[in-house]
């Protein structure tokens, strides 16, 4: 049977993760209150601030900040594009 959650960063019911996505207490927040299409987002997202910032996910500093980040992007609304982002272009 399919979990579902309501989920806070889309506001709506839908599909919930099967395991914590992230270890500790702030996983199973994740867990409990976001969707796979919010997870999925997220790791989109912070797919982009790697390669963006340069981030290197073994570099304590730089974990950090993605933990705050993805607080920010999944709970707070809060998150924000780096400073001279240009989405890549489409072609067609």
């Amino acid at each position: 049977m399919t979990k579902m959650v309501h989920c806070v960063k889309l506001g709506i019911e839908a599909e919930g993760m099967d395991r914590a996505p992230y270890p500790g207490d702030l996983g199973q927040q994740i867990l409990n209150n976001i969707c796979k299409q919010a997870w999925q987002q997220w790791v989109s997202y912070q797919t982009m601030l790697i390669n963006e910032n340069r981030l290197s996910v073994i570099d304590p500093k730089h974990r950090r900040f993605l933990e705050v980040e993805m607080k920010k992007f999944l709970f707070d609304g809060s998150e924000q594009m780096p400073e001279g982002y240009t989405p890549p272009k489409v072609e067609n």
